[in-house]
């Protein structure tokens, strides 16, 4: 995010997901019967698999991002839109906006790094061509509500230009080996004056959708951008606020089998996409 004239001073702590109520106490011990390394790979396996067939399935994102009064703590601008994410006659992938109000947003200015990672990073995914970007830490086991779950410090080896990197916290399901929720920023940060380009911290939740995989849900990014003098303008502290739900997950049918590490991913006989309807005003 740009101001409508940049620098950002957050906490992830002011985000941290385990302070959230359902987050039992965190077990540093080793895991029990498996070693670290092990975990890793069957997750990276696992999430490449996913990101295979979340690539197959159609459904609705719903973005609401506000700046936030500090005089009244309400919105005082809005940026809203849902789209449906479909595929074509042809089994192209492509996006339908079926609701997209007038934007009100004046006091910063969104910009093609946050629809990218509205798209791309807040459902956060690290299949296992991207481990070996990250440094990976182990923490220890915790439970997070019903599940029992492994703890991992995730933050990029190097950043390298043009490209963002997620940093923060990832839980990873003990049975599935999958990702079910991650709390963290994405990376770099912009901070030059007169460019920056800024961010607050998530948190990202997932639901088991088929029976299968784990899919992300319900995305909370929230914390205070703070813009320095530039130009003879006094500085200022945007609070900014964004919730990103992904709804109706429907497996798209088709007859192409999807293939990882030589497994079957997809597979399905018919061809015909779900429709889906514009949300109720």
């Amino acid at each position: 995010m740009k101001p409508a004239h940049l620098i950002l001073a957050l906490s992830l702590a002011a985000a941290s997901a385990s302070a959230q109520q359902g987050f039992g106490p965190l077990d540093p011990s080793p895991p029990t019967g498996t070693t670290v390394a092990e975990i890793l790979q069957k997750m990276g396996a696992q999430e490449s698999a996913f990101a295979a067939a979340r690539a197959q399935y159609t459904f609705r994102q719903d973005v609401r991002f506000n700046t936030i009064s500090d005089e009244t703590g309400r919105p005082d601008g809005e940026y809203h839109q849902v789209t449906d994410i479909t595929f074509d006659a042809a089994g192209r992938r492509e996006e339908h906006v079926v609701f997209a109000p007038q934007n009100s947003i004046e006091r910063v200015i969104m910009t093609e790094n946050d629809f990218k990672d509205i798209e791309k990073r807040l459902p956060f995914i690290l299949t296992a061509p991207e481990l070996p970007d990250y440094n990976i830490t182990y923490l220890g086991k915790q439970k997070v509500d019903d599940l029992d779950t492994y703890v991992f410090d995730v933050a990029p080896k190097e950043l390298v230009k043009g490209h963002r990197y997620f940093q923060g916290k990832a839980w990873v399901d003990q049975q599935d080996n999958e990702i079910v929720l991650v709390n963290g920023l994405n990376v770099p940060q912009d901070t030059r004056p007169g460019n920056a380009d800024l961010s607050p911290p998530f948190t990202t939740y997932y639901q088991q959708i088929d029976g299968k995989y784990w899919f992300p849900t319900y995305t909370k990014a929230e914390g205070t951008l703070h813009f320095p003098a530039q130009n003879g303008a006094l500085s200022e502290d945007v609070h900014v606020r964004t919730v990103v739900k992904y709804t109706d997950y429907k497996r798209y049918h088709t007859s192409v089998t999807i293939l990882y590490n030589g497994q079957e991913v997809e597979k399905d006989p018919n061809a015909t996409p779900p429709q889906t309807a514009p949300p109720k005003q």
